[in-house]
């Protein structure tokens, strides 16, 4: 059964660059497949891994829109065989691990359709691979939807501030009602020490621990450079521990 981990808590606390260390993490065991999802349509989790993509979810299901406007008429059956070839087309496969972006919504502020055809999708891949790492958007919009219903690991990630701890804590409460997982767990990041998070009040969600600001990693943000690439330092030793007893491996 694949572990599928997904992420979420406010924006700016490090989420995307959390998911791609967890993609280097997995990657350390060759025989492991791997599917990195980037459902934040700002798609910054193929720059963090050094994917480029060339087809997203989204214009997948534009042009089956389109095609029904314009009057083709497909069964069934040969929707879903095309639905599945286009696909296959869309996973960037390399690395090591498999990639898929959900893209821009449809309309401005809409985010209904492509969030439903992203959990279709998810649903028909998730048994194809032993880990499905999700970054999710910022907030609580696609958990609120259900687009990740059926998950593993829920890893809610924030900075040491009030706001981004209430965020999280948010999040657990909506996905307490609407999302089926087996473990769930905060990470602070981006902390200049353990007295940051000292009085943290994270109600049930357990810590999971912290990972200090790293000038190694923040210099890979800013160029951009894949943070497939990062050494073996203090930041990506310390997420590793925290990361294998999360997971239980």
């Amino acid at each position: 059964m694949a572990k599928v981990i997904t992420l979420s808590g406010k924006g700016g606390v490090g989420k995307t660059s959390i998911s791609a260390m967890i993609i280097r993490e997995l990657r350390r065991d060759p025989s492991k497949r791997i599917l990195a999802i980037d459902g934040d349509p700002a798609v910054g989790f193929s720059t963090a891994l050094g994917v480029e993509v060339k087809r997203t979810l989204d214009q997948i299901r534009m042009d089956v829109v389109n095609s029904g406007k314009s009057g083709e008429k497909e069964t069934k059956a040969e929707l879903l065989a095309r639905l599945d070839f286009e696909l296959a087309g869309a996973l960037a496969e390399d690395r090591g691990f498999a990639f898929l972006a959900i893209g821009r919504p449809e309309g401005k502020g809409c985010y209904c359709k492509i969030n439903e055809f992203l959990k279709q999708m998810i649903a028909e891949l998730v048994p194809n691979f032993d880990y499905v790492v999700i970054d999710g958007e910022a907030g609580i919009e696609q958990i609120n939807r259900r687009v990740m219903e059926k998950v593993t690991h829920l890893l809610l990630v924030s900075d040491a501030s009030k706001k981004g701890i209430q965020v999280a804590k948010t999040i657990h409460g909506v996905a307490q009602g609407c999302m089926a997982y087996e473990k769930v767990g905060l990470l602070f990041n981006r902390l200049r020490s353990a007295a940051d998070i000292e009085h943290a009040d994270t109600g049930p969600i357990p810590i999971l621990g912290y990972l200090p600001e790293s000038e190694k990693l923040r210099n890979y943000d800013i160029r951009g450079d894949s943070l497939l690439g990062l050494p073996d330092i203090d930041v990506t030793r310390k997420f590793g521990l925290i990361l294998r007893e999360f997971l239980g491996s």
